[in-house]
This record gives C-alpha cells, sequence and structure tokens, in this order.
C-alpha cells in the first residue's frame, strides 16, 4: 500500500509516497490531497501533492543532472499506515546526497494536520559543509496566490507581510531576521527558487494563504533553518480555474552537519474557514506554547 485515506475531525487527508496511483502522478509524495469538510476541490493540484518533499541541495551536487536536482521525487519511499490518523513516510539514502528520513503525519481535531520530519546523513556527501532540503506545496488555483507572513525589511520589524513573486526564481526565498547563512552556489549552475532571496525577512516562523473560504497555515516549531519560498506558477497551469498553480514552499537548511546525527523540525497546518489574523497569530501562539 503507498498511500491511504484519513478522515478527523473536518479534515480529510490522503497521504501517500512517490508511486502514482489514478490521476495521481508519479514522484509526488506527502499529502496527495487534503479536503476541509467545506472544501469543494483539494486543495493541493490533483495531480502533485503538499508537503512534496523535492529537493537536497548542497551548492554543488543537485546540479549533475535533472535526475539528481529532483532525487527524493525520483527514489523509493515506503509507506505505513500507523493508526486511524498517522502515516509514516520513509526514504533510505538517497544516491549522490545520502541522507535517509522519516516524516510523520498525524491528523487532529477539530482541523489540523502535524508533520515531523528527521533526515540523517550517512556519509560526508556535502563538500561546502552544509546541506539544504526543500518541500513544495501545489495549490489548486488559488484567486489569491500570495503568502502572508510577520515580518517585514528591518530587524524589529513585526507586521503582516504579502509575498506574492512576479515570476518563477524571481526574489522566491524569505528568511528569517536572524539567518544571515550565505549559501555558496556552482558557479554558472541551473537557477533555482532556493538561489533567489526576497530583501523581506519573517519574524516568526508561520504563513498562511486563503483557498476558497478557508484558510491555509502551515507553522514551524524553530525560525532556525527555516525559509519561506514562492513561486506564483510553479504547479502549472489550472485549465479548469483558468488560472496557474502556486508554489506556496519552505526550505530547512542545516549549516555544520555530523554524520549520523539526526536533524530535522516539527510543523502544524492548519486548514480551516477564514477567520480574521489575530485568530491565525493565536493559532500559531498556542502551536509555539506546545
Amino acid at each position: 500500500m503507498g498511500h491511504a485515506t484519513f478522515k478527523i475531525g473536518d479534515l480529510e487527508a490522503v497521504i501517500g509516497d512517490n508511486a502514482d496511483h489514478e490521476g495521481h502522478r508519479a514522484g509526488y509524495n506527502g499529502i496527495w490531497s487534503l479536503r476541509h469538510k467545506r472544501s469543494k476541490r483539494n486543495l493541493f493540484v490533483p495531480a502533485y501533492a503538499g508537503f512534496n518533499l523535492e529537493h537536497y541541495f548542497n551548492g554543488e551536487t543537485e546540479f549533475l543532472n535533472n535526475e539528481v536536482f529532483f532525487q527524493p521525487r525520483k527514489f523509493p519511499m515506503t509507506f505505513d499506515k500507523k493508526s486511524d490518523r498517522e502515516a509514516e513516510l520513509k526514504q533510505k539514502p538517497v544516491p549522490h546526497f545520502f541522507l535517509e528520513s522519516t516524516t510523520k503525519f498525524t491528523l487532529r481535531e477539530p482541523h489540523y494536520l502535524d508533520v515531523e520530519f528527521r533526515c540523517s546523513p550517512v556519509q560526508h556527501a556535502h563538500p561546502s559543509g552544509w546541506f539544504g532540503c526543500f518541500w513544495a506545496s501545489y495549490v489548486n488555483g488559488p484567486v489569491d496566490k500570495s503568502m502572508h507572513f510577520r515580518g517585514g525589511w528591518n530587524k524589529g520589524d513585526d507586521q503582516w507581510m504579502q509575498l506574492c513573486t512576479q515570476k518563477h526564481d524571481d526574489e522566491s526565498t524569505v528568511s528569517h531576521f536572524d539567518d544571515q547563512l550565505k549559501l555558496e552556489f556552482l558557479e554558472g549552475s541551473r537557477d533555482a527558487l532556493f538561489k533567489n532571496h526576497s530583501p523581506m525577512r519573517f519574524s516568526k516562523p508561520f504563513y498562511y494563504g486563503y483557498f476558497e473560504d478557508l484558510v491555509y497555515v502551515i507553522m514551524f516549531d524553530r525560525s532556525e533553518g527555516i525559509r519561506f519560498t514562492h513561486s506564483p506558477s510553479g504547479g502549472g497551469k489550472n485549465r479548469e480555474e483558468k488560472t496557474v498553480n502556486p508554489a506556496w514552499d519552505f526550505q530547512f537548511i542545516t549549516p555544520k552537519y555530523e554524520v549520523l546525527k539526526d536533524y530535522g523540525f516539527k510543523a502544524r497546518i492548519v486548514l480551516r474557514p477564514r477567520c480574521s489574523r489575530l485568530e491565525i497569530l493565536d493559532e500559531y501562539e498556542k502551536f509555539a506554547k506546545g
């Protein structure tokens, strides 16, 4: 079994591996489908996925070829349904990057999907001493393509910000105010969302976007290593809605690593009816307090 459907509270989710199934294309893992009881359609592009582990990168290896650039999508995963609300994806160490990973998904009432990601380098395979992981969420033709978050342009800012890039690979990545890590990439290598940076910074590790009459929020248990990433058209054209599918993505950077040591984070996804920004902030504060 490469996937399963879970119904808890107001949410219905399909969690799956990299396999294809009916309209779902091979190479897209994570949350194949996410619906609220008020949804008219899947939040994520049905052929693709949300929380899709898409890239590993270290500034050099990912540029060998397209197969390596999308290696987490290409290399097999195993799916395990743990209970009526829990699932787990595992991937053995991938070639070239030598990273193994485990991702746990847990649905909670009334409208939460909690995720825990852990990875471990099993060899010294990153010449610059750092590595990054990248997740893509292809959103199913929302009217508003924007990601909203708290932050600003100058340290100390903590206001509501809105990011909607004008084209793919254009000022696409937002880092935390304390994130001063400058990553070096192979000279002359292909462009990528994780290579381009916005002048904006975030102050709290969460962002949200609007879908139908719902709000989708993703929040993290840390700011260290987390970077937000946006593409206005990463999910291609949406013929039904006569628009494009944005990608509301994120990264996790490990600036220094040790072999066989675990690295990771916890995240919470919220899909609920639209509410005030104060209520969204309250959702984050409750999550941050544990």
